[in-house]
């Protein structure tokens, strides 16, 4: 089994966050995938995010604020 680490990308509303997680590669049908612990991690960022938890997100990933570009 290998592994790796990537970042994810949660985006909700006006929030992004940048997800550190480990992807495991098995060599089998269904790899590469997520652990359990780093798919609920990237759920509970989203949905810290939808709720306005920033807090609670931050503790978990690192959060931006989009702001739109005007031209």
């Amino acid at each position: 089994m290998t592994k790796r680490y990537h970042t994810k990308l949660v985006h909700e509303g006006e929030y992004v966050a940048e997800v550190d997680v480990e992807i495991l590669d098995t060599g089998d049908g269904w790899s590469p995938y997520l652990s359990l612990e780093d798919a609920q991690k990237l759920d509970d960022v989203r949905e810290a995010l939808r709720e306005g938890a920033l807090q609670r997100a931050t503790n978990l990933a690192r959060v931006f604020r989009l702001t739109p570009v005007s031209v």
